[in-house]
């Protein structure tokens, strides 16, 4: 094996063996190539406003250094949104009040499960459902904004983010999906970060919102 591959291979994992969050399941439609979006909604579904509030000012903020336009959906929401339960018919009016004002995808992200200490049928109600529209995923999850025991005694969290297309005139549908680890929830700054970096490198290397060039440095794969 090349020596540049062999060292490349060695930073990464340097890099990713000090994180508390790694990336378990990538999936990708297969008929999409590379997908850019005009304006995203960033969403965390979560009963604690304040970890919602740092974790989505974090992603939309490194969406943003990365030439995305990205929204909170705090700052789009009104307060009383996430109060009561939505119908699937509120959230198709949201997906077209989203579309008028120019949005054309949304990052979805929730924790679905966790390792132990719950019991099966709730740790893994949700973990290998794949949903096909930000309406199907929102209104199967949203309970977890009013469930005060729904994070008991978790050790691990399995989370899970999500791309969907909300674009006009092309059908709604899921883009991408990543499941992600996150083995030290009770420190939320640094468990929000890492979580951040792996969407972030995950976006990029699927060529999602994130566009770049692929360089070749002569390294003999």
């Amino acid at each position: 094996m090349n020596k540049s591959y062999t060292y490349l291979l060695f930073i990464v994992g340097l890099l990713y063996s000090c994180t508390s969050s790694e990336l378990v399941e990538n999936w990708k439609n297969p008929d999409i190539g590379t997908f850019e979006a005009q304006k995203v909604l960033v969403i965390g579904i979560t009963q604690n406003d304040n970890n919602r509030k740092v974790f989505e000012k974090k992603l939309a903020s490194e969406l943003k250094k990365n030439g995305v336009t990205a929204i909170m959906s705090l700052d789009f929401f009104e307060k009383t949104f996430t109060t009561t339960p939505k119908t699937e018919a509120e959230l198709m009016a949201l997906e077209e009040q989203l579309t008028n004002q120019g949005f054309d995808a949304i990052l979805l992200s929730k924790v679905v499960g966790v390792e132990d200490k719950v019991t099966v049928v709730k740790a893994y109600r949700n973990l290998d459902k794949t949903f096909n529209s930000f309406k199907q995923d929102y209104y199967e999850n949203q309970e977890i904004y009013h469930d005060e025991d729904y994070y008991e005694e978790y050790q691990v969290f399995h989370a899970e983010s999500s791309l969907y297309c909300i674009c006009p005139e092309k059908e709604r549908e899921l883009i991408w999906k990543g499941s992600i680890d996150i083995t030290e929830p009770e420190n939320t700054k640094k468990a929000v970060s890492d979580y951040v970096k792996v969407v972030i490198w995950a976006l990029k290397g699927q060529q999602l919102l994130i566009i770049e060039e692929l360089i070749d440095e002569g390294l003999d794969l």
